[in-house]
């Protein structure tokens, strides 16, 4: 065993991470109107620049922009593809956790139009980020392909525009493997493809919902599989892509539960990204039994660290669930992270700065001691 030189690391993290106070203060005066555009990008690039430094200062090889600069992981990206539009009215997620129910209410989405990719999205994110940089990887989290879809299903996409799903899915792929070829050529070198659909499937109550809304229960994660390998197909040697799969983060709850069975075989044996980040962090993600179909060249991250709690994970636990976890693949595939980010949206987790910075140090120390 030994430490890893390429995306992903022995210790790595999701993405996201716990807005500063500053920055939610300039976030909400932006909001009430009293904070020009100009100062808001400012506060934004000073959070940005502390964030980096405090990820690299950890010890961490990757680094990511906390995704300061959006308000959720993904409807900011996808609101930015060409043929989506963001509706008058609101989504509504069903979310929960130990001690009551929450409702999560993004705008909603219609594809009025032929998917298409206008201009490179995050580009300028990512050049800051890169520019901050010193001793980490700059990696780039964005939605997958699925998410497109999965928010809204059928009912989002315009029949008229797209009378059959074939094309609507060339489309889409063909959309981003522009944007992974524009991100490559400034310099990105780790991608992350956010997906919580291939996750949710998981769950027969997920499935119950896609059947009664017209979808197809049984395989849509194979179309989904398929449409991430057309966007990635392309990408160069050097650009490493990962996936993330989680059932839900917001505001420490979640909205899907069940074991990684359902959709395993499809997902390890077809999806060609390089890693998957997992979340594995209580008993809502099943066991390590679907990693058996894991190849042998691909590398799996153990989201073994809980996000949605402040309470700090003991070391020897995690070290024997990674022991638990080589039984069906081989240690030396195997990574340290959080089970998911830490402010999937900007209202961020029920935990503190000093516990995320905790959390985050207990998977390096981890990390190197099993790996070196």
């Amino acid at each position: 065993m030994s430490a890893r030189s390429e995306p992903p690391f022995r210790a790595d993290h999701v993405g996201s991470l716990l807005r500063p106070a500053a920055l939610l203060e300039a976030r909400a005066a932006r909001e009430a109107g009293t904070l020009p555009a100009e100062a808001l990008a400012a506060a934004e690039d000073a959070a940005i620049a502390d964030v980096v430094a405090l990820q690299e200062g950890l010890g961490l090889r990757s680094a990511t922009d906390g995704e300061f600069r959006r308000a959720s992981w993904h409807m900011d990206f996808i609101y930015q593809l060409g043929g989506v539009e963001k509706t008058a009215g609101n989504l509504s997620v069903a979310f929960r956790n130990e001690t009551e129910k929450i409702e999560f209410t993004p705008s909603g989405l219609h594809v009025g139009g032929r998917v298409a990719l206008s201009r490179p999205i995050f580009a300028e994110a990512f050049s800051y980020l890169a520019a901050q940089t010193t001793t980490a990887v700059p990696k780039l989290t964005i939605p997958s392909p699925s998410m497109v879809h999965y928010r809204g299903g059928r009912a989002a996409i315009d029949p008229a525009v797209y009378p059959e799903l074939d094309a609507f899915w060339a489309d889409l792929a063909a959309a981003y493997a522009d944007e992974v070829s524009a991100l490559a050529a400034l310099g990105c070198t780790y991608l992350q493809l956010d997906d919580t659909s291939l996750a949710y499937l998981n769950d027969p109550e997920q499935r119950t919902y896609i059947a009664a809304a017209g979808g197809d229960p049984d395989h849509q994660h194979e179309t989904y599989i398929a449409t991430i390998n057309a966007a990635i197909g392309a990408r160069p040697e050097g650009l490493r892509v990962t996936t993330h799969l989680c059932r839900g983060n917001f505001r420490s709850s979640w909205a899907a539960e069940g074991s990684y069975e359902f959709v395993a075989e499809a997902l390890f044996g077809e999806l060609a990204v390089d890693g998957f980040f997992l979340e594995y962090d209580d008993e809502r993600s099943g066991g390590f039994a679907p990693l058996r179909f894991v190849p042998k060249d691909k590398v799996v991250v153990l989201g073994l660290v809980t996000t949605k709690r402040g309470e700090l994970e003991r070391k020897d636990d995690l070290k024997r669930r990674i022991e638990e976890a080589a039984r069906y693949v081989d240690i030396d595939q195997l990574c340290l992270s959080p089970q998911c980010g830490f402010s999937s949206t900007v209202e961020g987790n029920a935990i503190t700065v000093d516990d995320e910075v905790a959390k985050l140090s207990l998977i390096v120390e981890t990390a190197a001691e099993v790996w070196g």
